[in-house]
């Protein structure tokens, strides 16, 4: 069963969901809570739309990650079959890859380009789970590897979909902090929350799909303390949807275009968003000259 497949039978849950965590947030909001934000109706249709496009580009991608892991299959060490085994090897195999992935994607403004529409609401709920990127080119090259571990194609589509199905109930202010042995194994929506804020210490933190761990062990984790402060480092208050898609590269690529050099060019595109040239010196005065990005990125960094 194929990641889209998963995501396509899951869609009853995801809409069941929303409704549940729309009456939790009105009730609280009524009590008095402005700690959560809710829902605003154009944000929410921007993040379902962006979705629903993202059901036919991704699967495109997914075709394509299946055929390239049939021919890396054919040089696989081992065939660990649909067993427990194997299960176990491509849940863990998976999330491995899309931690690295999810970090890339923070760390290489090409894949940050792609990646930022899911982080451009200013709210968070469950319907920001559905604003999918558009364009995750960098799957194609992380996932398949897990072929050549014996991890059959159908079975790495298959912990694709459980994966992302998982991450779906943590995009939500509805659910505070879970049992303490939970939270440091498992990513929560406490731990997401912080994913998504751009309060300087969290950004760039908790890249974990299911499992916390892998930011534990890398160095990335950030515990929820300071209210998150959601969107982008320069958010841009629109709902169109091109937009909403295409904003990051506009200005990757302006920048580039208007760089001096190769190398300052191949830095707007390869190094960390919201990297720019160092200042020049100027000979003549002796003083520094700040050479600015036109447009600059939507993330300032945090690196």
């Amino acid at each position: 069963m194929t990641e889209m497949m998963i995501t396509a039978i899951a869609i009853p849950f995801f809409l069941i969901s929303i409704i549940w965590e729309v009456r939790v947030v009105g009730r609280r909001r009524a009590a008095g809570d402005r700690s959560i934000l809710g829902y605003e109706k154009r944000d929410t249709w921007a993040s379902v739309l962006m979705g629903l496009v993202s059901l036919a580009t991704v699967a495109l991608l997914n075709l394509a990650i299946i055929a390239i892991s049939e021919v890396l299959w054919h040089h696989r060490v081992t065939d660990l079959g649909s067993s427990w085994l194997g299960w176990t090897v491509a849940m863990i195999g998976w999330d491995f890859a899309y931690y690295w992935t999810h970090r890339w994607e923070h760390e290489v403004r090409f894949f940050w380009a792609a990646h930022v529409n899911h982080h451009s609401s200013e709210y968070y709920n469950l319907s920001t789970a559905l604003r999918q990127p558009w364009t995750p080119l960098l799957i194609l090259a992380t996932f398949p590897p897990l072929a050549l571990l014996g991890v059959s194609p159908e079975l790495i589509m298959a912990a694709g979909g459980v994966n992302l199905l998982y991450q779906f109930w943590i995009h939500t202010e509805a659910i505070d902090r879970l049992p303490e042995w939970f939270e440091f194994i498992f990513n929560t929506p406490s731990h997401h929350r912080v994913h998504h804020g751009t309060n300087p210490q969290y950004l760039d933190r908790n890249h974990g799909g299911i499992l916390i761990l892998w930011d534990r062990m890398f160095g990335s984790f950030e515990p929820e303390v300071d209210r998150v402060l959601y969107g982008i480092t320069k958010n841009i208050h629109t709902f169109n949807l091109w937009r909403i898609f295409d904003h990051e590269y506009v200005a990757m690529f302006r920048d580039a275009a208007r760089a001096t050099t190769w190398r300052d060019r191949f830095g707007y595109v390869f190094r960390g968003p919201g990297w720019a040239p160092a200042p020049a010196l100027a000979v003549s005065s002796g003083v520094n000259e700040a050479r600015m990005p036109a447009a600059p990125s939507s993330h300032d960094g945090g690196r």
